[in-house]
C-alpha cells in the first residue's frame, strides 16, 4: 500500500519550513529582530528534535551512512526518510525469489459483528521495512503534536499585539494548525494501536472526520485561551504553564512511587538503569507537554512493560477535561473583566461565548467517537452512555452504582 501517511507528514514538515523561512525573510526586512529570534528558535527547536528522533529510532549513528546523517544535519531528515520508504514501495513489486520469502507471521485479532477472528498473516521484507517507517514516522508525529502548537501560539500571540496578520503569518498558522490537528489524529490512531496491539485495528470512515473535529476544536480554543491570557497576564501565564507541566509530569511518577514497584525490565537492552530512568523521564515530560495542549489519549503506567494503562479508564479522561474546561473558563473569564484597549473594536462577551463552546463542542465530538466510532468500543466494560448513566444514579438512588455487566462472549 502506497504510504501517504509518510507523504502527507513530509509534505507538512516542508511546508511549515518554507512558510517559516518566508515569515522570517518579512521580519529580517523590516528589523523586527526580537521576533525573528523567537520564530526561528520555536521552529528549529521542533526541527532538531525531530532530526534526533529518526536518528535514534533507526540507530543510524551505528551505521556507516554519512549522508543520512548529513540530510539530518541539514534539517532534512524526513525528506532522505521518505524517499527511501517511497523506493521501498517501488520495489515491494519487483523483488526476485530469495527476497519475496516471509519473514514473519503476525497472528492478529478481528472484531465481526462482536465476535474475535483470529487472523494470520505473513509479513514479507519490504512489508517489514515499510511497516518500521510508518511506526517512525508515528513516533515524530507524537512530538510534533506538542511542539508545533509552540509556533502556532507564538506567530497568534503577535497577531494580536500587532492588530495585523500579514499573509506569510497568515499561511504559516494556517500550516501550523493542519498540522497539529494531523498530528494529533495519527496520536489517537497510534494510541488505540498500543492499547489494543492483539487487535487488527481499522477505523471507519466516519471516525476521522469526527477525531479532526475533535482536536482541531480542543486545540484551536485551548491555544486561542492561552494566547489572550498571555497578552494581559505576561507574567502570570509561564507559572500557569509550568504547573500544568509540573503536575501532569509527576503524578505518573508519584503513582509509581506510591506502589513500591521497580521499574520494568526489558525495555531497552542497550540502555543502562540510568539511562533507562533518563529516557523515561524524557518520556513523561513529552507526554505532560502533550496533556497541556491536548488531551494524549493514553495514560501512563511506569510498572508496566508497555508503560501506559491498556484499559479504558474513564476516570482519568473526565478527570481532565473536566479539569481542563474549568482551567479555560477562568483563564478566560480573568481575560474578559482585565482585557485592555487592544480589543476594543472586538465584541468581547461573544468571544469568550464562542471559545467556551467551542472547547464543549470538542468534548461532545470526544464523546460521539468514544460512543459510536471507536473501533474497539465492542472491547469495552462499559461505554460512555453507560458512564453517563451511572454518574446519574449517583444523585437519584442510595446505595451502590448499578452493576455493569462485561460483554458476554459469543458461544
Amino acid at each position: 500500500m502506497l504510504p501517504l501517511g509518510i507523504v502527507f507528514s513530509t509534505v507538512l514538515f516542508c511546508r511549515e519550513g518554507a512558510a517559516a523561512a518566508v515569515l522570517c525573510l518579512s521580519y529580517g526586512h523590516s528589523d523586527d529582530r526580537f521576533w525573528l529570534a523567537l520564530t526561528v528558535f520555536f521552529v528549529l527547536c521542533p526541527s532538531v528534535l525531530v532530526q534526533l528522533t529518526l536518528i535514534f529510532v533507526y540507530r543510524d549513528l551505528s551505521r556507516d551512512r554519512p549522508l543520512v546523517l548529513l540530510m539530518h544535519l541539514l534539517q532534512l531528515g524526513p525528506i532522505i526518510r521518505c524517499v527511501e520508504a517511497l523506493l521501498v514501495y517501488c520495489w515491494s513489486g519487483r523483488e526476485d525469489g530469495s527476497l519475496l520469502h516471509c519473514v514473519a507471521i503476525t497472528c492478529k485479532r478481528q472484531l465481526q459483528k462482536g465476535y474475535e477472528v483470529e487472523m494470520e498473516h505473513e509479513v514479507g521484507h519490504s512489508e517489514r521495512c515499510l511497516a518500521t517507517h510508518h511506526n517512525t514516522f508515528k513516533r515524530m508525529a507524537v512530538i510534533q503534536a506538542f511542539l508545533g502548537s509552540t509556533p502556532l501560539a507564538l506567530q497568534l500571540y503577535i497577531s494580536v499585539l500587532e492588530k495585523y496578520v500579514p499573509v506569510a503569518r497568515a499561511i504559516l498558522v494556517a500550516i501550523c494548525l493542519v498540522s497539529v490537528t494531523y498530528r494529533a489524529l495519527v496520536c489517537n490512531v497510534l494510541a488505540i494501536q498500543v492499547k489494543y496491539n492483539d487487535y487488527k485495528v481499522q477505523l471507519w470512515p466516519l471516525a476521522f472526520p469526527c477525531i479532526v473535529l475533535w482536536r482541531s476544536l480542543e486545540i484551536s480554543t485551548r491555544i486561542a485561551i492561552l494566547v489572550l491570557f498571555s497578552t494581559v497576564f505576561k507574567h502570570w501565564i509561564i507559572p500557569i504553564a509550568l504547573a500544568n507541566l509540573l503536575v501532569v509530569f509527576f503524578l505518573p511518577w508519584v503513582q509509581f512511587w506510591c506502589s513500591s514497584n521497580c521499574l520494568p525490565d526489558n525495555i531497552e537492552k542497550n540502555f543502562s538503569r540510568l539511562g533507562m530512568v533518563v529516557v523515561l523521564c524524557a518520556f513523561t515530560l513529552l507526554y505532560s507537554s502533550i496533556n497541556m495542549f491536548c488531551w494524549s489519549a493514553v495514560k501512563l503506567k511506569l510498572t508496566d512493560q508497555d508503560l501506559i494503562v491498556k484499559s479504558q479508564n474513564w476516570g482519568h479522561l473526565a478527570v481532565y477535561y473536566v479539569a481542563w474546561l474549568a482551567e479555560n473558563t477562568a483563564l478566560v473569564i480573568l481575560w474578559y473583566f482585565f482585557k485592555t484597549d487592544v480589543y476594543e473594536n472586538v465584541c468581547t462577551a461573544l468571544l469568550v461565548l464562542q471559545l467556551l463552546l467551542s472547547y464543549c463542542l470538542g468534548i461532545y465530538f470526544m464523546l460521539l467517537f468514544f460512543q459510536y466510532l471507536h473501533p474497539c468500543r465492542q472491547l469495552f466494560r462499559h461505554n460512555v452512555a453507560d458512564f453517563l448513566h451511572c454518574v446519574c444514579c449517583t444523585g437519584t438512588q442510595q446505595g451502590p452504582l448499578c452493576a455493569l455487566r462485561h460483554p458476554s462472549s459469543p458461544a
